[in-house]
């Protein structure tokens, strides 16, 4: 067992050097040996200064400690010897911890270690399978090209000897003749002149094979620029970091469900330093039993990975009462589990507007993580829907630089999307709106830059109106321009009234929205320019705003407004009534550090270009967190509006990089 001086001398507050002094007179008491005070040679240490917390001698007492109170050594010795018992039974209390701990780890360590040495086996036996497939291959493929070999030589020889026999009996022939001629006497001539001359003459009609009956053609092609792509993408290590601690689940199904009714909650898996992990493939798992005898419900919950990092739990329950609803990652329990789940009937559930007056407070519920900008997680989504086919969100096109020749932008602000595939943009700086496909090829241009009725100025927010006529917010001419299709101007709106639009969006029944900047409110007008209503004012109340940027239109026709200064959304009626907020200030899931863009997709999920903190936030449709879209391959810089295209990708102004990025975005 290790001495007191071995267990004091590891302690690194015992490195300093004052702390010696202390050891020795551990060592000292542990031997028998009297302590003797360090100032005062000889002099026992017989009391304690408890201001000083310190031993000491009689004459210390007198001097430098004499203003303080001191006590006879042997009075504080039992207080202090319990107050070591006790922090000592303290620790001691966590030994089993550890113990559980230790255990817990070294299995996983043991587990890891069998797993690689299995996964080992698997890729040397996989890749013994497949060398022994290519040498099969090999020989056979050899084999193919002699036997092609042996058949066009066999034609070729034979037509070889053919052309040999001929040749040599032509000049068998010849040679006979001439020496006949030569040689021969008057009567040896005229008696093989017949036999001769027919042979002669038979040669010379014989039809030989003068052309070749085969080619050389004998090459072997084998196609191997796909198969080193195919080995060099050959296999995958598969395995996460997630672990059950910090993982987090979401979703109503945690507290309560409706009887017979499919309720699904979704499992967020993160590291252990809490970082949101961005592939799938973990082992989670789900098991809902009665609190009242631990017997399993009737269906097993289900798992859909969703490839993310994000896992949806579905499942039914057939009867009423309490549950116990457990998630475990690897064995270990996700944060909170297991939950306390009540079954009730479906008439008891709390509705949408319950759950939507619980995450009014820009505070919420949420859970909110510090995420640098340019480390963001894939897209999730948390609906009560079973998800169809969610993958990771990535950059598809990024279009145009800085300039002011076409497909070219300095300082584009609004984005919008038509219902034929087209991508409209306002090019602030260069005082025109560009158009373009979903796969980002240019199609047009228009726009003259100047102050008349349409011209454009400084143009910020635009739209498409269900006729395909655009709709763009000029800021300096403080008023909105209607273009046709194909950028001839047909109206404006709102001169007069608005002092600085900048987003504008058009609502179900054809109304036009437009979002004053400059005086912080709301305007609702009727196509031919007719003000509906109008609402909000400067201020940081819910019906007021500090800066309001970009507007977009749920499909319950509620109005979804980015207040910028006030870091938060805002979600009005269609009439301008006030129904919740989400978001404050900061950098953590659900926080804004300015928000610009905002588009809503067809499950009324939100999502929002953060300005300030650069990068691309999703909320489900009453304002609770989702998920980041993936922007780090090529990070944004003051992203301004935010679109959906037709064919349902997120498009966003990239302002600061002066061009605009489509996003993969599956709903």
């Amino acid at each position: 067992m290790d001495s007191y001086w071995d267990v004091l001398q590891r302690d690194p507050e015992c490195s300093r050097p004052e702390a010696y002094s202390v050891l020795e007179s551990v060592n000292a008491a542990t031997a028998g040996i009297p302590l003797c005070c360090p100032n005062h040679e000889g002099k026992g240490m017989e009391f304690y200064c408890e201001s000083c917390e310190t031993a000491m001698c009689l004459e210390c007492t007198e001097g430098e400690h004499r203003e303080h109170v001191t006590v006879p050594l042997r009075d504080v010795l039992e207080q202090h010897k319990t107050q070591l018992k006790t922090q000592l039974d303290a620790i001691r209390n966590r030994l089993p911890q550890l113990t559980a701990a230790i255990e817990l780890v070294g299995e996983i360590s043991k587990q890891l270690t069998e797993r690689k040495n299995e996964a080992v086996t698997e890729i040397s036996s996989t890749f013994e399978e497949l060398e022994r497939a290519l040498q099969l291959r090999k020989t056979v493929l050899i084999n193919d090209l002699e036997n092609i070999y042996s058949a066009k030589q066999k034609v070729l020889q034979a037509q070889l000897s053919s052309l040999l026999q001929g040749r040599e009996r032509i000049q068998s022939s010849c040679s006979f003749t001439e020496q006949a001629l030569d040689r021969g006497s008057a009567t040896e001539v005229l008696l093989v002149q017949k036999q001769m001359s027919e042979r002669v003459s038979a040669m010379a009609r014989h039809d030989f094979p003068l052309r070749p009956h085969q080619n050389a053609h004998l090459d072997c092609q084998v196609e191997t620029e796909g198969l080193r792509r195919s080995i060099q993408n050959l296999g995958v290590i598969i395995t996460t970091a997630a672990v059950g601690h910090t993982s987090v689940a979401t979703g109503e199904g945690l507290r309560h469900a409706g009887t017979g009714q499919r309720v699904s909650v979704t499992v967020t898996t993160k590291d252990k330093d809490s970082e949101l992990v961005r592939t799938g493939n973990a082992s989670l798992k789900a098991e809902i039993t009665a609190v009242a005898d631990g017997s399993r419900v009737g269906t097993e919950p289900d798992v859909t990975d969703n490839k993310n990092g994000t896992y949806e739990v579905g499942y039914t329950l057939r009867s009423e009462g309490e549950f116990s609803f457990a998630l475990s990652l690897y064995g270990q329990p996700v944060r909170g589990s297991p939950f306390r789940l009540r079954a009730v009937k479906p008439s008891d559930v709390p509705s949408p507007d319950d759950v939507k007056r619980r995450v009014k407070s820009p505070g919420g519920t949420v859970a909110h993580i510090r995420q640098k900008a340019v480390r963001r997680p894939s897209s999730m989504y948390s609906t009560t829907k079973k998800k169809e086919n969610p993958i990771e969100d990535e950059l598809i096109h990024r279009v145009g630089t800085r300039g002011r020749e076409k497909g070219e932008f300095t300082n584009l602000q609004g984005i919008s999307a038509s219902s034929n595939g087209r991508v409209v943009v306002a090019d602030s700086n260069n005082q025109c709106i560009q158009v373009f496909s979903n796969d980002g090829q240019f199609k047009m241009r228009f726009g003259v830059r100047g102050r008349s009725p349409g011209q454009l100025q400084r143009p910020t927010g635009v739209t498409v109106d269900m006729n395909g006529d655009i709709i763009v917010a000029d800021y300096d001419n403080r008023w909105v321009s209607i273009f046709s299709s194909d950028g001839k101007f047909k109206n404006k709106i709102g001169a007069g009234r608005l002092l600085g639009p900048k987003g504008v969006a058009v609502d179900r029944n054809g109304h036009i929205i437009a979002v004053d900047n400059k005086a912080c409110c709301v305007f609702i007008f009727q196509s031919n320019g007719k003000l509906v209503t109008k609402f909000g004012s400067r201020g940081t109340s819910e019906r007021q705003f500090a800066g309001p940027h970009f507007v977009a239109v749920n499909n319950k026709n509620e109005i979804v407004v980015t207040d910028f200064h006030n870091h938060s959304v805002k979600v009005y009626s269609a009439d301008g009534e006030f129904l919740f907020k989400f978001g404050s200030h900061g950098e953590g899931n659900g926080q804004f550090n300015a928000p610009t863009g905002v588009a809503v997709d067809t499950n009324g999920n939100i999502i929002v270009a953060d300005w300030g903190n650069s990068r691309i936030q999703v909320f489900d449709s009453a304002g609770s967190f989702l998920s980041y879209i993936n922007t780090s391959a090529d990070p944004l810089y003051g992203p301004q509006g935010l679109a959906l295209t037709s064919d349902g990708h997120v498009a966003v102004a990239d302002s600061g990089n002066h061009c605009f990025k489509i996003y993969r975005y599956l709903q």
